[in-house]
C-alpha cells in the first residue's frame, strides 16, 4: 500500500463508524467493467448501475477498462483510493482464473480487493452437433473414451469460461477431447453448426435456440441445478456429480475500504438482488442472482480459485 493510501485509510479509520456510513457516498461512484462496451459483462454492469445509484443516492457510472484478460480494469480498482467509490464488476478472470493462468498479475488477487457481494451465475449449455452419436452426457463420455482425442470442443478463446468448462469436463470425466479456440463465441458457434467441431459448452441463451430448432443437440446445463430457462434439460451434475462450470460474477472494491462502507454497499446490492422486479429481469435473461455477505463472497472466491487452479494445472494452460 502506498504512503498516500495509508494516510487516507488511517484518517478514515479515525472517524466514528456511524459517521463513515452516514457520509458515504460523497460523490458519484465508478463501476469498472474490465471488458469493452457491448458485451455481456458490460450489459450486466449497466443493468446494476442505475438501481445501485438510486439506492445510494449518488450516480454510479460504468467505466469500461478492457484489456489484459480483465487485469487492466482490476488493477484500476486495486490502485484506487480505498473509500468505496470505485467498484469492480468481477468476473472469474481477475481474481479466480488469471492468477493461475498468467505468469503474474499486477495486483494481489486477495489483499488488493475488498469483497462486497456476489451478483449472479449464468448457466452455460453443453451442445453437440447432431452428427455426434450421443443422446446424453453418459453416451458422450463413453464415445469420447472409445475415440480418444477425436472429439473436439469449441471455445471463445484460451482461458474463457467456455474453454475452462470444457477442460473441467475432460478433468472430471477423465476423457480426451481436443480444444479448438476461436476469437469469440460467434465463430465458435458457426463451426459447431457446420459440424467442423463436435461440441461446445457456451452461453445458454445463444446455443439453446439452435437446439430448439434441431440444429444442435442440447445435453445439459453447467449449473449444479437445472435452469429455470430450460427446466426440461438436465444439469450435467446429474450424471457427473459435482460438475459446476457456471461463470460467477460479483462486486468488490479496493482493499482497505472501511467496514461500514462495505456494509452500506452490501446492503444496497443485496436489496437490489432481492427486489422481485429486478429478479424477474435477471430470470428472463437466464441468470441466477447470488447475493451474499462480504464474508461469504470471500470464501467463495477462495474456493473457486482453488477449484480452477486444479483444472488449469491439470490441463497445462498458460497465457503469456
Amino acid at each position: 500500500m502506498t504512503v498516500a493510501r495509508r494516510g487516507l485509510l488511517a484518517a478514515a479509520l479515525a472517524l466514528p463508524l456511524p459517521a463513515l456510513a452516514q457520509g458515504f457516498p460523497s460523490r458519484p461512484l465508478r463501476l469498472i467493467c474490465p471488458f469493452a462496451a457491448g458485451g455481456s459483462a458490460d450489459a450486466s454492469a449497466r443493468m446494476l448501475a442505475e438501481p445501485l445509484g438510486a439506492a445510494l443516492g449518488q450516480p454510479v457510472v460504468v467505466e469500461n477498462r478492457p484489456g489484459g484478460g480483465a487485469t487492466i480494469g482490476a488493477q484500476a480498482v486495486a490502485r484506487a483510493t480505498p473509500d468505496g467509490h470505485t467498484l469492480l464488476y468481477g468476473t472469474p478472470g481477475p481474481q479466480i482464473i488469471n492468477p493461475h493462468l498468467m505468469r503474474s498479475v499486477p495486483y494481489d488477487p486477495e489483499k488488493d480487493f475488498a469483497p462486497i457481494s456476489g451478483y449472479k451465475r449464468a448457466p452455460n449449455l453443453l451442445a453437440i452437433h447432431p452428427g455426434v452419436p450421443a443422446q446424453n452426457l453418459a453416451e458422450l463420455i463413453a464415445l469420447a473414451k472409445a475415440r480418444p482425442g477425436r472429439l473436439t470442443f469449441a471455445s471463445s478463446g484460451i482461458g474463457s469460461s467456455s474453454h475452462l468448462a470444457g477442460e473441467l469436463l475432460k478433468f472430471m470425466a477423465k476423457i480426451d477431447i481436443t480444444h479448438v479456440p476461436y476469437r469469440g463465441t460467434g465463430p465458435a458457434v458457426t463451426d459447431l453448426l457446420s459440424g467442423t467441431v463436435s461440441m461446445a459448452l457456451d452461453t445458454l441463451s445463444i446455443l439453446l435456440p439452435h437446439a430448439r430448432e434441431g440444429r444442435l443437440r442440447a445435453l445439459g446445463v453447467t449449473t449444479p441445478q437445472r435452469s429455470k430457462q430450460a427446466p426440461d434439460l438436465p444439469a450435467l451434475a446429474e450424471s457427473l456429480p459435482g460438475f459446476d462450470a457456471a461463470p460467477f460474477n460479483y462486486i468488490v472494491t479496493t482493499g482497505g475500504t472501511p467496514a461500514p462502507v462495505i456494509a452500506r454497499l452490501n446492503q444496497a446490492i443485496v436489496g437490489i438482488l432481492n427486489d422481485p422486479a429486478y429478479l424477474a429481469r435477471m430470470e428472463a435473461l437466464g441468470e441466477e442472482p447470488t447475493p451474499s455477505t462480504p464474508e461469504e463472497l470471500a470464501a467463495t472466491l477462495r474456493a473457486e480459485s482453488a477449484r480452477w487452479k486444479q483444472v488449469i494445472e491439470a490441463a497445462g494452460i498458460r497465457v503469456e
